[in-house]
């Protein structure tokens, strides 16, 4: 493994088993690594794996078979909540295709919900919050509720929330979905802006247009990785 690879999974396999302990296979034979801040989009057809690929990696789902090497460390056969928890509110924070903001709650208060395990002020966590809110262009919505919201904005806010606790990883699930191409270059763009601050970004996606925006795309085809270089048409 090289040095600079901050993920590698190895021979991965994920499966899922009825009551009748029929086994349904949603990855098999996952060869992937992924270098520390690399812009990585995960792309092809629907029921390809490709969001419980995104799922293994953010610890959400456990492995049925083999290795996943994290930051250097073999992490397969962790099944502690606590410990898969602390890992995710420090290391990582995705982005979903649904924007999983809370209705009651303004958009600054929105941002500031991932913070309460941090060992910071109100006033600092505050402060943290509008700063994020400055840097997505939402200055003047700041006490603006989501249904105050448009669909980019609601967006945007989400991509703040995902920044407040300094993650390494960037987990991002369709973040364009139901945008208009317009907008979905500008959240692309603002991706990019992203990466550029050392941020590690995996992205599923099933659109061209927003791929280009990443620096490498690994196609999927039938639960397994068919391409860890793919090249758009141009």
């Amino acid at each position: 493994m090289q040095q600079n690879n901050l993920i590698e999974l190895i021979d991965v396999k994920k499966s899922y088993f009825l009551t009748n302990w029929v086994e349904i296979k949603v990855l098999k034979w996952i060869d992937l690594k992924i270098k520390k801040w690399e812009f990585i989009s995960l792309m092809w057809e629907s029921w390809s794996g490709k969001s419980t690929l995104l799922n293994i990696i953010g610890f959400l789902h456990y492995l049925t078979e083999w290795k996943y090497i994290f930051n250097k460390e073999d992490v397969s056969h962790l099944n502690s909540d606590n410990i898969l928890s602390y890992i995710r509110n420090r290391k990582i924070w995705f982005i979903f295709q649904q924007f999983h903001l809370i209705p009651k709650l303004t958009a600054l208060e929105n941002v500031i919900l991932p913070s309460i395990y941090l060992e910071e002020t109100k006033t600092q966590k505050t402060n943290k919050a509008i700063d994020l809110l400055n840097k997505v262009w939402l200055w003047e919505k700041i006490n603006s509720k989501p249904w105050e919201l448009s669909g980019w904005q609601q967006q945007r806010v989400s991509i703040a929330r995902a920044l407040m606790n300094t993650p390494e990883i960037i987990l991002a699930d369709e973040p364009t979905w139901a945008l208009d191409s317009t907008t979905s270059i500008e959240i692309m763009q603002l991706m990019k802006e992203l990466n550029k601050l050392w941020k590690t970004i995996i992205m599923v996606t099933h659109t061209p247009l927003v791929a280009r925006y990443s620096d490498r795309i690994i196609l999927l085809k039938d639960w397994i990785v068919i391409d860890c270089d793919y090249k758009l048409k141009e």
